[in-house]
């Protein structure tokens, strides 16, 4: 949808389950800070202090739902989990499901580079309209939209073990088949202070082996060791095991936000 089109936001509220007493409330979640930049008149404003409340309502949402699903996870594994299911690359995915791309208010600019597929843009977007959704229906509102979400996310990262440690289980293996340590270094940086993305690459060698973002350099560096491993470790991985090589199987990390 153009930036510049009327929205329609009953789709977007009939998939999170919730009538907004007040839609102004989720037109600022939709509202991406360079549409305001273009549009200064409308007298709104954008969706980044929804984006920061709605980042604090997931960590919490996230946190007790997997305290009450797994009574046995010790502490770090908890911490762990949360942090898989709330990565930049995750709620990207949940941006998408919902639908929340096709309904964003972008500035021109952002429209024709792509904004309405940027994760980052999606990730942002998610974030602001759990904090809307907060606001104008509760936490148990957040609850019964997210809960559906998260549980079957919850149990592809632990059946992957995506929730362990992407850059140690990458550097084991590099160091163990290719006789190299993964290198790491930050591409790009942007957002405000308060909420900045950043992306990291992975090299093996000279070769660039994986990208990802995520909101500290560390969790970047996370993302972008999970790429690696997807795309390069776990293919000759699994290709070892076809051919009865090795026993250990190193099915992999992601850690995020």
């Amino acid at each position: 949808m153009r930036s510049n089109q009327p929205i329609d936001l009953e789709p977007l509220q009939r998939i999170l389950g919730h009538r907004f007493h007040d839609l102004d409330i989720l037109r600022c979640a939709l509202t991406h800070p360079s549409y305001l930049n273009e549009h200064p008149q409308k007298g709104t404003e954008d969706n980044q202090r929804l984006e920061f409340l709605g980042d604090a309502v997931l960590d919490f949402v996230a946190g007790a739902w997997i305290y009450r699903h797994y009574p046995d996870f010790h502490e770090g594994r908890m911490t762990r989990l949360r942090a898989a299911l709330v990565r930049t690359e995750t709620l990207a995915r949940f941006s998408r499901q919902a639908g929340i791309g096709a309904v964003l208010r972008l500035g021109l600019g952002e429209e024709e580079a792509g904004g309405r597929e940027r994760e980052a843009n999606l990730c942002d977007a998610f974030e602001a309209v759990i904090g809307a959704l907060y606001l104008d229906g509760g936490l148990g509102a957040v609850e019964d939209f997210v809960a559906p979400l998260i549980g079957p996310e919850a149990e592809a990262t632990l059946l992957a073990e995506a929730d362990m440690d992407a850059k140690s289980r990458l550097q084991e293996w590099s160091q163990a088949e290719l006789r190299l340590t993964p290198r790491y270094r930050i591409v790009t940086e942007s957002g405000p202070d308060h909420a900045k993305t950043f992306e990291a690459e992975v090299l093996l060698g000279q070769e660039v082996a994986g990208r990802g973002t995520g909101r500290s350099k560390q969790a970047a560096e996370q993302a972008a060791a999970l790429a690696a491993w997807e795309s390069t470790a776990h293919s000759t991985a699994s290709g070892d095991r076809t051919n009865s090589a090795p026993t250990r199987s190193p099915s992999l990390p992601a850690h995020p936000d």
